[in-house]
């Protein structure tokens, strides 16, 4: 009775985790770049469950040989082994800002936050007072030259994230520029997005504001070379990879889950109530 107590009380507590999992991705369904969740459980070892009125020993003087029979297996739990991400492409939503990116393939953009570069898939940036390409929290986005510097209605990002701009209106940073009036001559190179991937992504730490954190596991981050870049798309932001509807059939198995194990607690309790009551009789 003890065992079957706490077999229920470990499938509880790992239904709990595998809705708080849900939960969060469902909360991030709107956020662009989001990755969902996956909880993953491993089992406790199984025990051989034999037929107790056939117990007993042969021996045989060299060896012995156990009569009782095997008559199945008992579960004794499981428990939370973690939080896997799952890093399929998310579907791609046209915006037509000029300032918004989206990845078309397995990579991540640089940002730089701090002293320290962090990892996203969510292109929806601006350009700040100083006319630095940043996320919506002002962290500057990364080009492999540094820092990305442009100026509003003067650059276009091509499918292997080159950066161009009509070099007829960059010297003046006060000199504003209209879309009517750039007929986009003299085109010269800015610079490349910085685009990264790593050798183990399963084991990037998420650091909230869709930004990825490398570890030790992941490996270091490393920029992607010119045959395996993913394509940029200027104009658009991949949305998450998050199905509502899965997820919700998903949280109904777990409160199903959950309260069959709560009543097989409820049970054995009562059982082991009438046990205790009965000894105390005796």
């Amino acid at each position: 009775m003890i065992r079957g107590l706490y077999t229920g009380a470990s499938g509880m507590v790992a239904q709990m985790h595998r809705m708080d999992v849900l939960s969060n991705n469902l909360a991030n369904v709107d956020l662009n770049g989001y990755k969902r969740d996956i909880s993953v459980h491993k089992a406790f070892p199984e025990l051989l469950i034999r037929r107790m009125d056939d117990d007993g020993v042969i021996n045989l003087g060299f060896a012995s040989i156990d009569v009782a029979p095997v008559v199945g297996k008992l579960g004794t739990g499981v428990e939370q082994n973690e939080a896997y991400t799952v890093f399929t492409q998310g579907p791609l939503k046209q915006t037509d800002r000029p300032f918004d990116l989206a990845l078309e393939g397995r990579g991540f953009m640089s940002v730089q936050v701090g002293d320290e570069e962090r990892y996203t898939r969510n292109g929806a940036f601006l350009i700040d007072k100083q006319g630095f390409l940043v996320t919506k929290d002002g962290h500057k986005v990364l080009g492999e030259r540094g820092p990305v510097k442009l100026k509003k209605n003067n650059f276009v990002v091509d499918q292997d994230g080159v950066i161009w701009q009509n070099s007829t209106f960059a010297d003046d940073d006060t000199r504003l520029v209209s879309l009517e009036e750039n007929d986009w001559e003299n085109m010269e190179r800015v610079d490349q997005l910085k685009l990264v991937d790593f050798r183990r992504d399963r084991f990037l730490k998420k650091q909230g504001s869709s930004f990825w954190k490398d570890t030790e596991e992941s490996g270091p981050a490393r920029v992607i070379g010119p045959d395996e870049r993913p394509k940029i798309r200027q104009g658009f932001l991949e949305g998450s990879n998050v199905n509502p509807v899965t997820e919700m059939v998903r949280m109904i198995e777990v409160n199903r889950t959950y309260e069959a194990n709560q009543k097989l607690i409820q049970a054995e309790d009562g059982l082991l109530d009438r046990l205790l009551n009965n000894a105390i009789r005796v």
